[in-house]
């Protein structure tokens, strides 16, 4: 048993309570954090006091993925972390990083796991290699800052000039405000010396997907984790075959990566960026405030 303290937003979660018509028949939000209260009879894993972050794929321990769906995710196949106390198996939470509020905590589960995966499961960064990052998303701030402290250079797109001026204070290398410059895959292949960047964070879809492709290097790696823009848009294949690049399409991770890169957290001191608090009461202003797309990193909901 936990009690919730902290909750946050992520574009999957605006996609459940936005879809169709009448009340939302499901306990929403995949992200929780908070103190165990009470554990049953043999859990060994955890005791009465910790501080606790949720899983996204509950079932999901380790080893490749073998689920398409959102049945087992909080917020989504069943209910979710909008709420003070829950109850679940020892699977649905791993350890907090060990000097993180429950409000940063709150913020792993899905933005920052899936950045992790993106860069160091599915990507294997390597110090030295170029990662490009698209807007201010929470994903994106983190591979952001994941890529920082892995010795890669960053690259960092974003609409805004005020945005793009905080991109440069969390280290990003270069930045490029795609309203300006439409053509960016070009400008990132001119920043690498016309090779191109090793990793591409493409959380855009149909409208950022082409110049994603343009801006990669040949042999390169896209990981398409979002489709802010929407999924469906005709698209050439020629420039991926011709480039023979890696694309990757990923939905967060299993438990075992999360314990990865909670104790990458407690080794590195990364903190996450959040944006804003709402309490609990006011989550359909968060919701609005998130639609507004307004900010930078994550928004929280305090419990």
């Amino acid at each position: 048993m936990v009690r919730i303290h902290a909750s946050s937003l992520n574009y999957h979660d605006f996609g459940v309570v936005s879809r169709g018509v009448g009340p939302v028949r499901r306990i929403p939000m995949s992200d929780g954090a908070g103190i165990v209260t009470e554990v049953g009879a043999g859990v060994k894993e955890f005791s009465v006091g910790d501080r606790v972050v949720s899983t996204f794929f509950p079932t999901w321990l380790d080893g490749e993925p073998a689920l398409y769906d959102f049945a087992t995710v909080p917020g989504d196949g069943i209910d979710g972390f909008a709420r003070e106390i829950v109850t679940l198996p020892v699977t649905a939470f791993t350890h907090a990083p060990d000097a993180y509020s429950h409000a940063e905590a709150a913020t792993l589960t899905t933005a920052g796991l899936t950045a992790w995966r993106a860069l160091f499961v599915d990507g294997a960064v390597k110090p030295g290699e170029t990662v490009l990052v698209l807007g201010t998303g929470g994903v994106s701030i983190f591979a952001l800052q994941f890529a920082k402290a892995a010795g890669a250079s960053v690259i960092a797109t974003s609409g805004s000039d005020d945005k793009l001026a905080r991109l440069r204070s969390l280290g990003a290398d270069h930045v490029i405000n795609y309203r300006d410059d439409p053509r960016w895959g070009e400008t990132v292949r001119a920043l690498t010396g016309g090779a191109g960047v090793d990793h591409v964070i493409e959380v855009g879809g149909a409208a950022t997907l082409e110049q994603s492709v343009a801006a990669v290097r040949t042999g390169g790696h896209v990981a398409i984790i979002g489709v802010l823009s929407g999924a469906d848009a005709p698209f050439n294949v020629r420039m991926i075959l011709r480039k023979q690049l890696r694309i990757t399409g990923l939905l967060v991770g299993s438990r075992r990566h999360q314990l990865d890169m909670v104790r990458a957290l407690n080794a590195t001191g990364i903190r996450p960026v959040i944006d804003r608090h709402f309490p609990l009461h006011e989550i359909a202003d968060a919701f609005r405030y998130q639609a507004g797309q307004r900010h930078f990193g994550k928004i929280v909901l305090d419990i």
